[in-house]
């Protein structure tokens, strides 16, 4: 069964999310005391072009394979160092369609589309990016870094949690950049 595995929250905008026991996930906005919570846009580089934009970054999830991953390259990176609100285990994120609803506890979280990982990934631990956007073999480019989503029904979310799936009606549509 896909669960949690850790939680996360910033009050200011730094690279990495620090550990916490619980997080309270507001509808419509997003981790309560996390610096990306808002209706509106509160990544710093999306502020800048348009303010305006709606959030559809509220929370990033994270597949704990990933870092699982990670390691057999030689990169130490933990849960909460990449900037993720939620990480998982056992739920393949990036195979999920647009609108997918994940239930964390009581909390309902829509996803909107993909995390697009940045040079600040590469500042974080050098090579880093090319581990985490890549080609595939028909030339496509493949973004790892997990799936950002809404909160559609507040709750709160805790490590050891079960993530139960609802997927949307089809057509399925790939998730996307955000």
């Amino acid at each position: 069964m896909p669960e949690v595995i850790a939680v996360h929250r910033s009050s200011d905008h730094s690279f990495s999310k620090r550990p916490v026991a619980e997080v309270e996930l507001v509808e419509g906005l997003g981790v309560r005391g996390d610096a990306h919570a808002g209706a509106t846009v509160q990544h710093l580089s999306r502020l800048a072009r348009d303010p305006s934009q709606p959030n559809l970054r509220q929370v990033h999830l994270m597949h704990a394979e990933l870092l699982d991953a990670l390691a057999t390259q030689g990169y130490d990176v933990g849960p909460g160092d990449l900037g993720e609100n939620v990480t998982t285990r056992g739920l393949a994120l990036l195979d999920l369609p647009v609108g997918t609803r994940l239930r964390l506890g009581d909390a309902v979280v829509t996803l909107t589309g993909l995390r697009n990982p940045c040079a600040q990934i590469d500042r974080f631990r050098p090579g880093l990016l090319a581990c985490v956007v890549r080609r595939s073999d028909d030339g496509a480019i493949e973004r790892l870094a997990g799936v950002m989503g809404v909160v559609s029904r507040s709750g709160s979310v805790t490590r050891g949690q079960e993530i139960g799936l609802e997927l949307p009606p089809g057509p399925h549509r790939a998730l996307a950049v955000v």
